[in-house]
């Protein structure tokens, strides 16, 4: 559980880091400043994005591109939920900046989703292979016997 946790926070610093000095500079070429509350905003997107990404274990009976979907799905969900709280504390969200903020998840979820999974597939064919080859060492060992 503890190795568990200690790659989930690994993760969630890559990812936030990537996402950070992605927005410092299109927030550089774009000629604007950020405040502290998207900076807040940003780490909690990261963070939910990162736990409903570890969460794929859980849809390992279903294809991967449902489990995609829905995993998406329900990072939209979990982050709609957040901006609902913290607009009630800020101000709130106008339906333009709703669209906005999902345009502005959207993009580097994608991105980042698609090197999580390539490395997720990566390694579960790693160790496809290194059973095969175990599986054909016990073989030819039992054929030799």
């Amino acid at each position: 559980m503890g190795a568990r946790i200690k790659e989930y926070l690994l993760e969630l610093c890559c990812a936030y880091t990537f996402v950070s000095v992605l927005g410092a500079v299109v927030n550089l070429i774009g000629g604007k400043e950020t405040n502290n509350i998207n900076v807040l905003v940003m780490f909690a997107s990261c963070a939910i994005a990162t736990f409903v990404l570890f969460l794929h274990n859980l849809f390992d009976s279903v294809s991967p591109l449902v489990m995609i979907i829905v995993q998406y799905l329900a990072a939209c969900v979990l982050v709609g939920l957040m901006l609902l709280i913290i607009s009630h504390f800020v101000s709130p969200i106008t339906p333009r900046g709703w669209f906005e903020y999902y345009r502005s998840f959207t993009i580097p979820y994608v991105v980042l989703a698609a090197y999580y999974y390539y490395r997720v597939f990566s390694d579960a064919r790693k160790q496809s292979s290194i059973i095969r080859e175990i599986q054909e060492k016990q073989m030819t060992e039992k054929r030799s016997a």
